[in-house]
């Protein structure tokens, strides 16, 4: 291998580790947020609460579009990834209802 290939497999590693890491943490992240969700989940089907909340899920995403223009994130990624994520917390919120 020349040089430029050998340190281009050696960057190539470094990134792809950095990106197993992340990978790491966002899962343990998901897990954690998925915890305090399905809490919240439990407390609203005690209380006789909604599974969903519009007006909160309208400012969690407004507030993660502003995050993703700041992180240097396509906001439009952010907005699909938090829909899928609030869907998927409803889903288990109306589970906790019946």
């Amino acid at each position: 291998m020349t040089d430029d290939a050998t340190r281009a497999e050696a960057l190539l590693k470094e990134h792809r580790d950095s990106i197993d890491r992340l990978d790491a943490i966002l899962i343990y992240t998901l897990g954690e947020r998925f915890k305090h969700t399905q809490a919240v989940g439990r407390l609203k089907a005690e209380h006789g609460l909604p599974p969903s909340d519009p007006a909160r899920e309208e400012r969690q995403i407004a507030r993660l579009e502003d995050l993703a223009r700041r992180a240097d994130l396509d906001p439009e990624f952010a907005k699909k990834f938090l829909n899928f994520v609030i869907q998927e917390v409803i889903r288990h919120h109306i589970e906790h209802q019946k």
